[in-house]
């Protein structure tokens, strides 16, 4: 779903406090992900951009390409319902998320820890 979606479905979403853990974190395609937790929800979800292509300005600098909001994508990736339970299943992040294929480390980390996608109770 797009980012506008995510937050309609629930409005506690839009609320909320949120965490944001790093916003380049890639997988093998290049594609760019940011990752962010929501307090009232415990949800962790990823913001997905499609690999866009870079375009160089008149001065050489590199830059992406805007990419249509409703090509973003959002996906809750796990259920942690409190913040110090998620600061220490994602410890470390800082130092992961510039590797290639980074994202592969966030499934990793929620595997490891049985994090669930979504409440026992749902």
């Amino acid at each position: 779903m797009d980012i506008e979606g995510f937050y309609d479905e629930d409005e506690r979403r839009r609320q909320s406090e949120e965490i944001e853990l790093g916003t380049e974190w890639h997988d093998t395609d290049g594609a760019r992900y940011e990752l962010s937790w929501v307090a009232d929800t415990g949800e962790l979800y990823v913001m997905r951009e499609p690999t866009v292509p870079m375009t160089e300005d008149p001065f050489g600098d590199l830059y992406r390409s805007n990419v249509p909001v409703g090509e973003i994508t959002v996906a809750v990736v796990g259920w942690i319902p409190q913040r110090d339970t998620m600061e220490e299943v994602l410890r470390g992040w800082e130092d992961v998320m510039a590797r290639p294929n980074s994202v592969s480390w966030i499934a990793e980390r929620l595997r490891t820890h049985a994090v669930p996608r979504t409440p026992s109770s749902i």
